[in-house]
């Protein structure tokens, strides 16, 4: 169990982001704690009286959808004295606090860490100025610390991604974007800053989201002469694509030397007498509303820094809740602190590919990615073998950004590259022709298709598919899309035994608002997705916060896949999600308009129920809609709204954009290898199980799993996978909706499991485990 009742008495204080804030807000008062507000900082508990105030349950409401963070931060100096250091002492003994939870960068954990190694002496050096008694010295003797990681740079290693970064990344994308179409229209060279003093990472991910011409981080400074070299690949690229170059604040040279947006723009003008602009962004990424993921991010972090508050003992060393590659995890705090001041160190020795690496193995693949997609003229070697691309299913965003990835990487390697149009049918009828280099070029940003695509299956044109296949002497297949494309997939493996064709590589990328695709833990487009329900929900509680009493029913795409509406739940605060995987009846119904009509008691009086569009044929969203009206008739009013189509448009989040260049990468470099593998006597054949896989993302990487060995974890009557990981994350949802239910659910106990690997942390650093998390990474 989470909860325990000799942990009543425990209180807990917070420093600092929201989601995060909120949710240890909630769960502290779950679990009986006192949980207490720091307003400003250190500074705040410094100066103590108001600065330090109780926390209830509906202080943290509406806080989700809010940037930065409502309690406020602020430097403080007088911290870093013992003096300061003991004031703030003084205020948590007098108030019988001995749990601090600190939210921020490694300064502010560094000094949180001091303080806890101090706190005996300082308890001491209180008593003998007469300022606590033995008493409240003896109830106060032990501080516990844990911390979460606050920076939009990502800089802190020992998480793959920081609480901010991806909501950072959206801002610097809305930009870029806008850009681009200027710079499409004027044939411009734009140069956009972004912020990372000691960090490249939100310039190499803008960079790979956006396919720049050139990215400059500090961690891995141009090679001497890179003025001629980028100059060389500007004019190479001009009037093929747009000029966009990424620098990082802290970018510099190889002798250490700034290298700022301003001295780049000199540079291309004086020298090749471009038009150019520079965008700096400043504290403009820091703002506006969280991303999905942020919130997401934020509230499980605050849900395991409860636990490792609860679970603390003397002994137990000061810990950061972190992200490795899909786990969350509790490192040593300072630990972590040594290995990012190892980086540093790296840089400023001039050990660049020690940088890289010490960034973490995330870190390093998107440099590596980066770095193969960044030709300008493609090598002039040929394999003479050709693959084609196709997307199967409904369109979502991300999609264009696997097939870019997949048609360069697959011209690197040397490969002619064939664009099937209009899905299976397409690729039947012969709707295929090369597709170029410069032909893909500007897809990451786009929705949608440009291939086009159908939910048309195969098997009713098996033998015309065959025929193309043969006619156009296709050697591989790759096959982006959702449930469609992985039965599509299982279709063409039945039909090698009677069709010698079909006995090629085929590899299928997940592509799908749904999620439900098996074999991958995510799918290209469902972030965005995710995104889009999200936003939704903020604006429709926001017109709920000015007439009183009201609840809304919204239903979400999926099918039958709960992903979205579980997860847009988390991240909009949602008072239930109605899912098929979570069997309800009229008893839950009851249970949940009860709850409301207790809520509406509060100061929240305000509701968000969503429901996921095939949870249940009987319990539609119009007699939700209707039942949750009659019942709570003189109470709170109802609204619904159905989101249809509008969640698979929209441009593609960060995450689709880097999520589906990765994917088309290593789909095609996977291939690469296979042909040669499967090459015998002048002719390609392939009919083993693991010659046709799905390429997903299964908790610490990127695997290849066969079409064939799936069936098993596949329940084909509802087009889900029969189980699914995101389903431990709803009691978390139920709870910070106040509902009185046990969190002694498998999220726990697979918090208990050690991760016997790491790649870009010691090994002995790590300690818990729990579910994945968008953000895993390939080993």
């Amino acid at each position: 169990m989470w909860v325990s009742s000799h942990l009543g008495a425990i209180k807990v204080i917070l420093m600092c982001m929201n989601a995060a804030v909120r949710a240890t807000v909630r769960v502290g008062i779950y679990t009986g704690a006192k949980v207490y507000f720091v307003h400003e900082g250190y500074q705040g508990l410094v100066d103590g009286g108001d600065n330090i105030k109780l926390a209830t349950w509906e202080s943290v409401s509406m806080m989700l959808q809010l940037g930065g963070t409502v309690i406020g931060s602020a430097r403080c100096m007088d911290f870093r004295a013992r003096e300061g250091r003991m004031k703030a002492a003084l205020n948590l003994v007098k108030l019988g606090i001995t749990n601090l939870c600190v939210i921020g960068g490694d300064g502010s954990l560094t000094g949180a860490n001091q303080f806890r190694k101090e706190w005996a002496t300082l308890l001491v050096d209180l008593v003998k100025a007469g300022k606590i008694t033995d008493d409240e010295a003896r109830k106060s003797c032990h501080l516990n610390i844990v911390g979460m990681v606050g920076s939009i740079d990502n800089d802190f290693c020992g998480t793959d991604m920081t609480i901010g970064t991806d909501s950072a990344l959206h801002r610097i994308i809305e930009v870029v974007d806008a850009i681009t179409t200027t710079a499409q229209s004027h044939q411009r060279t734009f140069i956009l800053e972004v912020m990372g003093r000691h960090c490249g990472y939100l310039a190499l991910v803008t960079a790979l989201a956006c396919g720049a011409d050139w990215v400059f981080i500090p961690e891995m400074p141009p090679d001497e002469g890179w003025e001629g070299h980028l100059c060389r690949r500007l004019q190479r690229a001009r009037g093929s694509r747009l000029n966009v170059i990424i620098v990082a604040e802290g970018a510099m040279d190889r002798a250490g030397n700034p290298i700022s947006s301003e001295d780049i723009k000199k540079l291309v003008e004086k020298n090749l007498g471009f038009d150019t602009r520079t965008t700096v962004l400043g504290h403009v990424q820091r703002g506006g509303t969280p991303s999905a993921f942020d919130r997401i991010l934020g509230s499980r972090m605050g849900v395991e820094a409860v636990m490792a508050l609860l679970e603390a003992t003397p002994e137990t060393p000061a810990c950061v809740v972190s992200l490795s590659g899909n786990q969350a995890v509790r490192l040593p705090l300072m630990e972590c602190v040594q290995v990012t001041k190892d980086v540093t160190t790296a840089m400023a020795e001039k050990r660049w590919e020690d940088a890289i690496k010490l960034r973490g193995k995330s870190f390093e693949n998107n440099w590596n990615t980066y770095k193969m997609l960044a030709h300008i003229n493609p090598p002039d070697t040929k394999s003479n073998i050709n693959v084609a691309i196709v997307n199967i299913g409904a369109p979502c965003a991300g999609m264009n950004a696997a097939v870019r990835s997949a048609v360069r990487i697959g011209i690197i390697q040397g490969h002619n590259m064939l664009a099937v149009h209009d899905g299976f049918e397409g690729l039947a009828q012969g709707k295929i022709e090369p597709i170029t280099w410069t032909g893909v070029s500007g897809w990451t940003g786009k929705g949608g298709s440009e291939l086009g695509t159908k939910r048309v299956l195969p098997s009713e044109y098996i033998e015309e598919i065959s025929l193309t296949i043969a006619k156009f002497n296709i050697h591989s297949l790759v096959i982006i899309g959702g449930f469609e494309a992985y039965m599509g997939g299982l279709e063409l493996v039945q039909g090698r035994d009677k069709y010698e064709e079909l006995c090629i590589p085929m590899v299928v990328i997940p592509a799908t608002v749904s999620n439900n695709v098996p074999g991958s833990d995510f799918s290209i487009g469902a972030d965005t997705a995710l995104n889009t329900i999200t936003s939704t929900c903020d604006r429709i509680k926001q017109s709920a916060a000015g007439t009183k009493r009201r609840v809304f029913i919204i239903e979400t795409a999926g099918g039958y896949c709960g992903y979205l509406a579980t997860m847009a739940g988390l991240a909009a605060g949602a008072d239930a999600a109605y899912i098929y995987e979570d069997k309800f009846g009229i008893r839950d119904l009851e249970m949940n308009v009860e709850h409301l009509v207790q809520k509406m008691k509060t100061d929240v009086k305000r509701g968000l129920i969503l429901r996921n569009e095939n949870c249940n044929a009987n319990y539609t969203t119009d007699f939700i809609f209707a039942l949750y009206s009659e019942e709570g008739k003189g109470i709170f009013d109802c609204r619904k709204n159905v989101l249809g189509h509008m969640q698979q448009g929209g441009t593609p989040t960060p995450f689709d954009r880097n999520f589906g260049t990765k994917m088309g990468s290593k789909a095609v470099l996977w291939i690469t290898e296979k042909l040669k593998e499967v090459y015998r006597h002048g002719r390609i054949f392939a009919n083993t199980p693991d010659s046709a896989c799905v390429l997903g993302m299964k908790k610490r990487a990127l695997t290849f799993q066969p079409l064939a060995e799936l069936k098993e974890q596949t329940d084909f009557v509802h087009r889900i996978p029969k189980t699914s990981w995101w389903l431990k994350l709803r009691p978390i949802m139920k709870i910070l909706a106040k509902y009185n239910i046990s969190l002694d659910t498998s999220e726990h106990a697979h918090m208990e499991h050690v991760i016997k690997k790491r790649v870009s942390m010691p090994a002995p650093l790590m300690k818990k485990a729990c579910p994945p998390t968008k953000h895993e990474e390939e080993e």
